[in-house]
Formats: structure tokens, C-alpha cells, sequence
């Protein structure tokens, strides 16, 4: 037997199946191991770590099986390992990167050879620049890896049931501007690319979208952005008086760090969902911001644990410096249970800038509200009664369940005459994204 220093050559530390299948197939690849001593070397192993229930297969040395043991090789000879892979890409249920590895195990050494491929029909993408108009339809889901930007003074516009799968690896990085045209029943979706259990449904599985100082003019419309480290960040205002971001029927869920950062920005959403993230909104250095007929709400699970206000707002940035800030939620949801916070709704200030933060009509949960806050016809701590919260399954409806939720008849009328799920709203709306039906 040779020593655990003897030398051992493997041709390939990762296979990647870059063919996009269109149909169910099998493609079919190899490497060698190869020993360059001039002793015999007998490897232990040669295992698939995904077993009987991995969608490869391998053979070592003429032999098929999920692990070959024993296998000997002469000195300065190879033996191959072929690695076959099947899919289904019409399968939503496949995901996107199929991944496995094989253990060669050799005299208490371990060498592992990874295993990627494409799993669905998609248009793949790897840090690709949108340098000039462009629509995208929604003939195929898109999988980002390594980032998407859009650069200043170009427009990409997504059309309704857009699929936007990202990668760990890849945020959507936006100088320019983002339309997105989803409706109630075909949304546009960003997420991660991971589809399989458990991943299909972990919060910081790729970057997020980051509206930079240069972007502008973006309008999101039924987009729901799910599973992000965080998931809108807007940096810097927008020219005159328009808001850098408008938000109409969006969804922002399950996102590991802030649902929304906005750092001196500008933003107006209305029948919006914030719902589950370590932070659902976090407002930094001014800015004017408007949230109406919006659900903001967190309960803490095993995904997220809630331990940040709902709701932090200040005007200073790192170094001190303030700013004016301008922020009303007007008939709105503002609730966290299911962990330690007592104030969902949290203002700091500093220095003599101009700072308004008004819940006009608003249901919120806080223990006390500071007088940086101003409170006209709102409703504290008070459950709004959502319809079914099951957080031991991840199950999350925020529709009010009852009649008689405070939420009910609570709201004033606004120009938005709809709610997110396109009812309409009487003379006396209610409160949150959706109206009780």
C-alpha cells in the first residue's frame, strides 16, 4: 500500500453539462484518473454522493454503480470515469443547476470532482450588459449567473410572466431604468435558481436588485421579488421631483436582510406586500418615500428569525451627515409577531434637517412611538386578524381573514381604486394590500 503523500492526477475538477436539452436526453461525459507513481495505487472509492436518487449516473472501470470500491490502477496507467446525466427540461419542478459530486477516496485522502448542469430549457445568461433597449418576453424562463446589468440610459422592460431565476452569484444591477409589465395573473418573478427541495425556498439565495444613484424612471408592476440576500436596494434620488421607483401590486418576500433599503432615495408604492424579512423596509439618509394601501408584516420562522423593527427610518447617513426626510404610510399594515421586537415602527434623527414620518390611517404595532412620528386616525396593536398564518409550515396568506379585523373599513379614500388582487375598493377601504372580499 503507498503512502497518504502519493501523487494521484484527476483531469477534471468540475464537469459542467452545458447543453441546453430540448427534450428529454441524456448527455454523456468523462474524466481520468490517472497514477503517476511507479507502484501500483489502489483507490478505495469512487462514490456518487447523490446516490440512487441522483439524475446521474456514473461508470468506473467498465463497472456501473453508484460506487465502486477497490479499484486498482498500475503504475503511470489511468482508468475513466463516465459520468451520464438525464432530464426532462419541460419539468418546472427540475432545477435549473442540477448538481452532485463524486468522492475519489484514495490511502485516507478525498478528492471530490463536481458535477453542474442546466436542468430546464431557458435562456442562460452569464454577466451579460443590456447596453441598449430591450424587451424581454416570456417564451422562456431566464437564468442569470455572475449578474445582470442594465447601464445608465438604456431601458430593459420585462412583459408579463417574465421568470427571472438568478444565480448565488448574480444581482441585477440597474444604472439605467427597469419596467417591469406584470399583471395579477402573470407577475414577474425574480428569484433564485435553485428549485429543488430545500433550496426552492431559502432566503439568501442570490443578491437582489440594486437601483444605483445613475437609474431612474423605474416602474415595477406586479413583480415579485422572493429568496434574496436583500431584496430592492435604491441609492440616491432620482432627477426632480419624480420618485426614483414606483411600486404597484408588488410582492417582496422571504428576504434574508432588508425586503427594502433605500439610502437618500425616492419611492412610492401602493398595494404592495413586504412580507418575512429581517428588515422589511430600512430607510437611511432622507429621502421621500410613500406607502399606501400596503402590507408590511413579518412573523418569525426558521427560515428568518424576527429580531429588526418592521419598520427603521432615519435621516443620516454613516458619517453623520443628515438629510430631509419626507415619509407617510397612508393606510397601511405595520406588524411583526413571533419575536422580540416591541417597536415595529422605529424613527431616529439627527441634526436640524426637515423630518416627517406620518401612519395616516395605518394599523402598527409598537409598544411607544417617539415624537419624531406623527399618528393621524391609526390604530396600535390591534391584530389585524390575516387569514391564515402557519409559520411551522411556512404558510403565509395576508389576506384579513375576518370581518371584524380592525384592518376593516379602517383606510380613507385614495386614487388607488383597486386592491393588489384587482378588487375593488369601496368608500370605506380597508387597510393593507388587500381589500376584505
Amino acid at each position: 500500500m503507498m503512502d497518504k503523500d502519493a501523487a494521484l492526477t484527476i483531469t477534471a475538477d468540475t464537469l459542467s453539462f452545458d447543453t441546453v436539452f430540448t427534450s428529454v436526453g441524456s448527455v454523456t461525459q468523462n474524466f481520468t484518473i490517472v497514477n503517476p507513481n511507479n507502484r501500483k495505487l489502489k483507490l478505495n472509492t469512487v462514490r456518487l454522493m447523490g446516490g440512487s436518487n441522483s439524475p446521474y449516473k456514473i461508470n468506473v472501470d467498465g463497472i456501473a454503480s453508484t460506487e465502486v470500491r477497490d479499484v486498482e490502477i498500475n503504475a503511470g496507467d489511468s482508468v475513466y470515469v463516465f459520468v451520464s446525466l438525464t432530464v426532462d427540461p419541460s419539468s418546472s419542478g427540475t432545477p435549473f443547476i442540477v448538481s452532485d459530486s463524486i468522492l475519489v477516496g484514495y490511502n485516507g485522502n478525498e478528492r471530490y470532482v463536481q458535477l453542474e448542469a442546466y436542468g430546464q430549457n431557458a435562456h442562460f445568461l452569464k454577466n451579460y450588459v443590456i447596453d441598449a433597449d430591450a424587451t424581454w418576453e416570456n417564451d422562456l424562463p431566464y437564468v442569470i449567473s455572475g449578474g445582470l446589468l442594465i447601464k445608465e440610459g438604456v431601458t430593459l422592460t420585462m412583459e408579463k410572466g417574465c421568470r427571472v431565476y438568478m444565480h448565488a452569484n448574480a444581482p441585477v444591477m440597474v444604472d439605467g431604468s427597469l419596467v417591469v409589465n406584470g399583471t395579477k395573473t402573470d407577475s414577474v418573478t425574480f428569484g433564485g435558481d435553485r428549485l429543488d427541495e430545500p433550496y426552492r425556498d431559502l432566503p439568501a439565495s442570490w443578491p437582489g436588485i440594486y437601483f444605483s444613484e445613475k437609474s431612474r424612471d423605474n416602474v415595477l408592476t406586479h413583480a415579485v421579488v422572493k429568496n434574496a440576500y436583500r431584496g430592492i436596494i435604491c441609492a440616491g434620488p432620482a432627477p426632480g421631483n419624480a420618485p426614483k421607483l414606483q411600486m404597484n401590486a408588488c410582492m417582496i418576500d422571504n428576504i434574508y436582510d432588508a425586503g427594502i433599503t433605500a439610502l437618500g432615495s425616492g419611492i412610492s408604492a401602493v398595494n404592495c406586500l413586504i412580507s418575512n424579512c429581517g428588515s422589511n423596509i430600512s430607510i437611511t439618509a432622507g429621502g421621500t418615500y410613500d406607502f399606501t394601501f400596503c402590507t408590511i408584516a413579518s412573523f418569525g420562522n426558521s427560515y428568518i428569525e424576527h429580531k429588526q423593527p418592521v419598520t427603521y427610518i432615519n435621516n443620516f447617513d454613516d458619517a453623520g451627515n443628515s438629510y430631509p426626510l419626507s415619509t407617510i404610510f397612508k393606510n397601511c399594515i405595520i406588524w411583526g409577531d413571533g419575536g422580540s421586537i416591541e417597536n415595529e415602527v422605529v424613527a431616529e434623527k439627527r441634526g436640524d434637517s426637515n423630518m416627517e414620518v406620518l401612519l395616516d390611517h395605518s394599523l402598527y404595532k409598537a409598544k411607544s412611538i417617539t415624537g419624531l412620528i406623527t399618528l393621524e386616525n391609526s390604530i396600535a396593536n390591534q391584530d389585524p386578524a390575516f387569514d391564515s398564518i402557519n409559520t411551522a409550515r411556512h404558510y403565509f396568506d395576508f389576506h384579513l381573514g375576518k370581518k371584524t379585523s380592525p384592518a376593516v373599513d379602517a383606510g380613507v379614500i385614495t386614487m388607488a381604486t383597486t386592491d393588489r388582487d384587482g378588487n375593488p375598493r369601496d368608500d370605506k377601504p380597508d387597510l393593507g394590500c388587500y381589500e376584505k372580499q
